[in-house]
C-alpha cells in the first residue's frame, strides 16, 4: 500500500477515518501546549445533577432551570404515551409496544418502471444509479400537494466505497462507470410515497419523481455569486454551479421549499500529484487538499481536480434551495447563508415576519451561526430575496448563561460580503465567537421561543484548536475535556425575539454513561442507566413540543460505551427533561433524519450506513447488502404519532 508522506497512513488506512479524522490526518492540529495560560471552567456532576451548571466555582441557573423540577410518573407517561425501548445490538429496528414498522424505501430502489430492480450482486450503474434512490439517506422532509400526495424530499450524503464497490474483489472502484456510479450515488432523491395495503412505497414514474445528482446545474445566488472566486473555465461567469453532495442534516421554508445542507464538501476534491499540492489558507480551513476520501471524482471529472480548477470547491459548502413541486425548476445556492460544513437549516418566521435561519457548522471546534433576513415574510408574496439579503451572525456564549450573536459584517471582519459569505468560517473567527463540540443540528421549539442544537462530541475540546487554530477551551456550552458524549444546548431569545442580539442559555441535557462513570461523563441528571446514550446529532420538534433526538455514536458496547447499543432515537420533554427512548436501530447505523406524513399517523425515520464495517445485511436479510432505507414508523390502533 501507498504511504502518504504527511502522515503515514496507507490510503487505505486514510479513506477509512471518520471526516474529522481524514481533515485532521491532512491538516494535523498542533497539541494544545498553548492552552495551558487557558483557565479551565469544570463542570461538576453534583452541580448539574442539582440543576446548576458550575463554572469556575461560580454556580448559575439557566432561564429554565426552574421548569425543569420532577412531575408525576402519571403526568410524565401521559405526556409521553409510550413504554421506552431497551437498549439493543440486534441487527433490526426496536420500537415501543404498540407500534410497528417497515421499509418505505431504500438505497437502489427505483424511481421509474424501465429502471431495474436493485442488483445485490453488481449494486447496480452509473445509468441505473441515476434514476434510483440515492445512497445513505439523512435530512428529509414530506411535502403535501393539493391533491394530498405525499413528497419524500431526501438528502444522500454519501457512499461507503466497501458497500458500493462490494463487488469488487478489493472494494474499490475498478471501471470509470464504478465512480460515476458512487457519484450518482449522492445528492438528493425526490420520490412520491403512497400507502398502500397499510405500507408506505415509491410511486413509480410519479412526476414529482427526481434525481438531483453532482452533475445536476443549479444557479448560485447571493453575494458570492460572479465572484472571481467562484469563476471557473466551464461557468466564467461564477453564476452556474453543477451539482450538490454530502448534504447531511436540511429545513424546509415556509413557502413550501426544501434546503439541503452542504456538509464535508473538500473530501471529492484531489489530484495525481496529492503530495506535491499546496493549499492556500483557505483550502486548508475547509480541509481541501490535494488528496481525496477514495471516491475517485477527479479522475473522471476535471472540475474536482483541485489542481486544474482551484475555484471549484469554493462554489460547494451552501445551502441549496430546492423546489419539490416543480419537476422543471433550477435549485439554488443560496451563498448568502454562508460556507461551511453545514448540519442541517432550521427556519423559522420571527414574529415580525423576518426569516431568521439557525446552522451549525459540524466539525470539531467550529461554530453556530444565525442568518436573519431583511425583507418580511408574507404568505403568498415573492420570498425569492428572503435567502439573498440578509445579515450572518456567529454565537457567542458567556460562562453565566447569556450569550450575543456576533454580527459578521465588513465593518467587523475587514471582509467583504463575497468573501464573508465563501469563507464564513474565517469571519466567524476575527469576531471571537465560541468554539463548539461540533454543532449539528438545531430545532426550534414550535410552541415557544426556544431553540436547541446538538453538540455531537468533540475529543480535541480542550486538548488542540480547531482548524483555524482558535482556542478550544473547556467552559461554558463545551464543559468537558476530550467530549467523548456529546450534550444538547438550548437558549432563549431575548424578549422572544430571534433577531434579538442577545440570549440565556443551558444545557438540557450532557450525555453519558452513569454505569461506568460517577463525574461529568456519568451525565446530566436527566440521563440514567435507562436511557443513557451518546453523541445526539439529529434533532426535531413535532407537534405538541417533545424533542426528538437521533444519535450518530459510538456503538461498540463497550468500555466508555458498554450497555448503550446500537444508534438510537429517543424523545425528550423540554418542560421536565425527561428524555425516553423510542427507537433502537439496527447495527452499525446512523439514525437520521425524521418526517411525519400530513395526517401524522406515521413518521418516517432515516437509517444511515447499516453495516459500515461489515457486520450487518439490514434490511434484506440473508447475506444480502447492506442498504441505508426509511422506516415508516406507526401505532398499532393507526393514531397520530407526535
Amino acid at each position: 500500500m501507498k504511504l502518504d508522506k504527511r502522515n503515514h497512513l496507507s490510503e487505505d488506512e486514510l479513506h477509512d477515518l471518520s471526516f474529522d479524522d481524514f481533515d485532521e490526518a491532512l491538516n494535523p492540529r498542533p497539541e494544545n501546549s498553548d492552552f495551558d495560560a487557558i483557565v479551565e471552567e469544570a463542570l461538576s456532576r453534583r452541580g448539574f445533577m442539582g440543576g446548576a451548571l458550575v463554572f469556575g466555582g461560580v454556580a448559575t441557573l439557566g432561564a429554565a432551570t426552574t421548569a425543569l423540577a420532577p412531575v408525576s410518573a402519571q403526568a410524565s407517561a401521559n405526556r409521553f404515551g409510550f413504554s421506552a425501548v431497551a437498549t439493543g445490538t440486534a441487527d433490526t429496528i426496536a420500537v415501543p409496544d404498540g407500534y410497528n414498522w417497515h421499509v418505505a424505501a431504500r438505497w437502489g430502489d427505483p424511481l421509474f418502471s424501465d429502471v431495474p430492480e436493485f442488483d445485490h450482486e453488481t449494486r447496480g450503474t452509473a445509468a441505473s444509479q441515476a434514476r434510483a434512490f440515492g445512497d445513505n439517506n439523512d435530512g428529509m422532509s414530506i411535502f403535501s400537494d393539493k391533491d394530498g400526495r405525499q413528497i419524500l424530499v431526501v438528502n444522500n450524503e454519501y457512499t461507503n466505497r466497501s458497500v458500493i464497490w462490494g463487488n469488487n474483489p478489493d472494494g474499490k472502484y475498478a471501471t470509470d462507470d464504478d465512480i460515476n456510479k458512487g457519484k450518482n450515488a449522492h445528492g438528493l432523491t425526490a420520490c412520491e410515497l403512497k400507502e398502500v395495503d397499510g405500507r408506505w412505497q415509491i410511486v413509480k414514474d410519479s412526476p414529482y419523481n427526481r434525481r438531483f445528482t453532482p452533475d445536476e446545474p443549479m444557479e448560485i445566488t447571493g453575494p458570492a455569486r460572479g465572484h472571481d472566486l467562484m469563476k471557473t473555465a466551464v461557468d466564467p461567469a461564477g453564476v452556474t454551479v453543477l451539482g450538490t453532495f454530502n448534504n447531511c442534516g436540511n429545513g424546509r421554508t415556509p413557502w413550501g421549499t426544501y434546503l439541503a445542507c452542504e456538509e464535508n464538501f473538500n473530501g471529492y476534491f484531489g489530484t495525481a500529484d496529492a503530495d506535491g499540492y499546496v493549499q492556500d489558507g483557505p483550502k486548508k480551513r475547509y480541509g481541501v487538499s490535494g488528496k481525496d476520501r477514495g471516491y475517485g471524482w477527479w479522475k473522471v471529472d476535471s472540475r474536482f481536480d483541485v489542481a486544474m480548477d482551484p475555484n471549484e470547491c469554493n462554489r460547494h459548502g451552501y445551502v441549496t434551495e430546492v423546489d419539490p413541486y416543480d419537476p422543471n425548476s433550477v435549485p439554488k445556492k443560496r451563498t448568502a447563508l454562508g460556507r461551511c460544513k453545514h448540519e442541517n437549516a432550521e427556519v423559522v418566521v420571527n414574529a415580525d415576519g423576518r426569516i431568521v435561519i439557525y446552522m451549525g457548522d459540524d466539525e470539531r471546534g467550529e461554530f453556530l451561526y444565525r442568518y436573519v433576513s431583511e425583507g418580511y415574510y408574507a404568505e403568498g408574496g415573492d420570498t425569492d430575496d428572503l435567502m439573498e439579503n440578509g445579515t450572518l451572525y456567529a454565537a457567542k456564549f458567556f460562562p453565566d448563561g447569556t450569550g450575543k450573536w456576533l454580527a459578521l459584517t465588513p465593518e467587523t471582519t475587514d471582509m467583504d460580503q463575497a468573501n464573508i459569505c465563501m469563507f464564513t468560517r474565517m469571519a466567524a473567527s476575527k469576531v471571537g465567537a465560541t468554539t463548539m463540540d461540533r454543532p449539528e443540528w438545531v430545532a426550534a421549539n414550535p410552541l415557544k421561543a426556544e431553540v436547541y442544537c446538538a453538540l455531537t462530541n468533540n475529543k480535541n475540546r480542550g486538548v488542540k484548536p480547531n482548524a483555524g487554530g482558535d482556542a478550544t477551551p473547556v467552559g461554558g456550552p463545551n464543559p468537558r475535556e476530550a467530549n467523548k458524549y456529546g450534550q444538547i444546548v438550548r437558549w432563549w431569545p431575548s424578549n422572544g425575539d430571534h433577531t434579538a442580539n442577545t440570549f440565556t442559555w443551558d444545557l438540557y441535557v450532557m450525555a453519558g454513561n452513569p454505569t461506568v462513570h460517577e463525574d461529568a461523563d456519568g451525565g446530566s441528571y436527566n440521563v440514567n442507566e435507562g436511557n443513557m446514550f451518546n453523541s445526539p446529532d439529529g434533532l426535531s420538534f413535532d407537534n405538541k413540543g417533545l424533542l426528538w433526538i437521533q444519535t450518530d455514536g459510538n456503538y461498540s458496547n463497550e468500555k466508555d460505551f458498554a450497555g448503550q447499543g446500537n444508534n438510537q432515537m429517543l424523545i425528550g420533554d423540554p418542560t421536565t427533561g425527561e428524555i425516553r427512548r423510542f427507537l433502537v436501530g439496527p447495527k452499525e447505523a446512523e439514525i437520521t433524519g425524521i418526517a411525519w406524513a400530513a395526517d401524522r399517523r406515521t413518521v418516517f425515520v432515516g437509517v444511515q450506513h447499516p453495516g459500515e464495517r461489515g457486520d450487518s445485511d439490514w434490511p434484506d436479510g440473508g447475506d444480502r447488502t447492506p442498504r441505508s432505507a426509511i422506516v415508516a414508523v406507526r401505532r398499532d390502533d393507526g393514531a397520530v404519532i407526535g
